[in-house]
């Protein structure tokens, strides 16, 4: 596995091979335990690619491995108030199973940093499952660390509101 060639890219969501590589491997991430452990609908992955294509502030990075579809980083630019500037927040981060171990999560983020750079971002966020040690080791490797607020005051949570 490890002779066959890396791609690694930005996604072009009219891509066809691109889009078909986003929802197999979006699939592959909802399906694993970290992921929800559930399948998602074939109508939602076919209809995901035209989706991110509206909107502007999206952008997705592929990993293939010898042509297959092996890894995904979906992100979004936002916006940070305190340092008036844009910021990406990666949104989902997925390496297909059998393409473990090789290096794409690390090669991933490499063309996000870039991208993020290029758009004059000041950082780069991410949530992490706590049970997920061995996303929070590739993070760490990376350069991620937790929050930067005073201790003092506790962890960050992450809050949700299904609408």
């Amino acid at each position: 596995m490890e002779s066959a060639e890396i791609l690694v890219l930005q996604a072009s969501y009219t891509n066809p091979v691109h889009a078909e590589a986003i929802g197999l491997v979006l699939n592959h991430y909802a399906e694993d335990p970290m992921g929800g452990g559930h399948p998602l609908p074939a109508d939602r992955l076919q209809q995901l690619p035209g989706e991110l294509a509206k909107r502007p502030h999206a952008f997705s990075v592929l990993a293939f491995v010898g042509g297959e579809p092996a890894g995904l980083v979906n992100c979004f630019e936002g916006f940070s108030t305190f340092a008036c500037r844009p910021l990406v927040n990666v949104h989902d981060v997925a390496v297909v199973s059998k393409f473990r171990g090789l290096g794409l999560s690390q090669k991933m983020l490499h063309k996000v940093e870039d991208i993020a750079r290029q758009r004059g971002c000041c950082k780069i966020t991410l949530e992490v499952l706590e049970g997920n040690a061995v996303a929070q080791a590739a993070y760490g490797k990376f350069g991620f660390a937790p929050g930067m607020f005073d201790p003092a005051h506790g962890r960050m949570l992450f809050w949700t509101k299904p609408l």
